[in-house]
This record gives C-alpha cells, structure tokens and sequence, in this order.
C-alpha cells in the first residue's frame, strides 16, 4: 500500500476586490492549471455525510484529525468523474481519488451496496463498507468556480475559489439544470498547497494584508442550508 502523501495546505477568505489583485499577481509568475478553460473551471462536488453528520461536526467542532467522502465533476463533463476522500491531520492535508464510470457513480448516489460490491477500486470498497457500518450518504451538492496555478518548485498549487453555490437537501449529481442559491454571504478563498517547503515569492504573492488563515469549509458553509 502506498502511504498517504500529507501537503500543507492555506486557505484565506478574501474579497471580489483581491481576487482582481490575485489573479493579476499570480498570472504573472504562475502557470494556469492546463486543464482549465480560460484560466477557470466550474466544479461540482457531492459530499457524504452520516446521519449523525460527523464529517460536519468535526469540521465546526475544529477535529484535528478527519476525513470526508465527496463525488466530483468538472466544467459539467459526466465522462470524468473522481471520487475522493479527503483526509485531514492538523495543518496537513491528504488526498485519495479514483475514477468512476457514470454507472458506478450512480450506485453510489442511490446507495446500490449490492453493485458497490463487484467494484475492484479500494476506495469505492472503504466508502461502501463505511456506507454500510456507518450509514454514509450523498447529503449536499457544492458548486463554485475556481482558477488555478501551479508552481513547479515546492509542487505548490494555489486556487481561487468564488460564486460557491449549495444544492440544499438535492443530491441528483447529474442534473446540471437543478436549482442553487449562493451559501450566504460565503466569501471568495484563497488556497495555497505545497510539499515540503513553499518558495518565498510565491509566499510573498498570496499575501492579503485584510485576510488571515482561515478553517472555511466549502461543505460546512452550504451544509447550512440542508
């Protein structure tokens, strides 16, 4: 089994106005992600949750060690889908992924254990198994765009993430036409990651004098609504 590769891991929330700042800073010394569309893409995640809502209590109760279950798309496209588990240690964070097809992917929308158990994939086995033990569910779609940057030394990866949108209590990942309302007045966030040591411009450019760290949660802010 390969171990865990842990990153460090940034976020601030920032304004409409420093995003306008940031974009212009880091196009200058960064390299747009090759997979965005002009220099964007739109995401789509659903997240699992149990019904006691662990993974959202221990991220507003500030748990130093957690992890969450989310289904993921990209700009629409149904043809790539991921889903990922997020792990969490401290300031350190941690990601597996695996693909799916659009039928494995919905057998875990409809909770299908009996299809979930033909799946090869180690992480669909250990989502299925915690479904099954743990009553794991799809609970909220996270929509928002996102532009990022990418920065060879340090393997530093910065994003800025805006117009997050919830899905409230709909969990129907495929219908692209189903209603969101913006969660709240969620602000636009700043992430920075990196290895074992981030550059110092780099460091320099994502300062924002008005921001500091900050623990929001994508999940968090739109679970608010449903």
């Amino acid at each position: 089994m390969i171990p865990l590769q842990y990153r460090h891991e940034w976020k601030h929330e920032v304004s409409a106005f420093d995003v306008l700042c940031l974009r212009q800073r880091l196009s200058a010394v960064m390299t747009p992600d090759p997979h965005a569309r002009d220099g964007r893409y739109f995401v789509r995640s659903l997240y699992f949750d149990d019904l006691r809502d662990t993974a959202l209590r221990e991220k507003l109760d500030g748990v130093s060690r957690r992890e969450k279950f989310r289904l993921r798309c990209y700009n629409g496209d149904d043809s790539y889908l991921v889903l990922e588990k997020k792990s969490k240690v401290g300031g350190l964070c941690a990601k597996e992924q695996t693909h799916l097809t659009r039928p494995q992917a919905q057998a875990l929308l409809t909770c299908d254990l009996q299809a979930l158990a033909a799946d090869p994939a180690p992480l669909v086995q250990e989502l299925r198994w915690k479904m099954q033990t743990r009553g794991l569910r799809p609970m909220t779609i996270v929509d928002y765009t996102r532009e990022p940057f990418v920065f060879a030394p340090g393997n530093v990866r910065v994003t800025l993430d805006y117009d997050i949108r919830t899905g409230l209590k709909s969990t129907d990942f495929f219908d692209f036409r189903c209603p969101t309302i913006p969660a709240g007045d969620a602000p636009a966030i700043l992430e920075v990651k990196w290895d074992e040591y981030l550059p110092t411009v780099i460091r320099d450019l994502v300062q924002v004098p008005t921001t500091r760290t900050s623990a929001f949660s994508k999940y968090a802010a739109c679970r608010m609504y449903g």
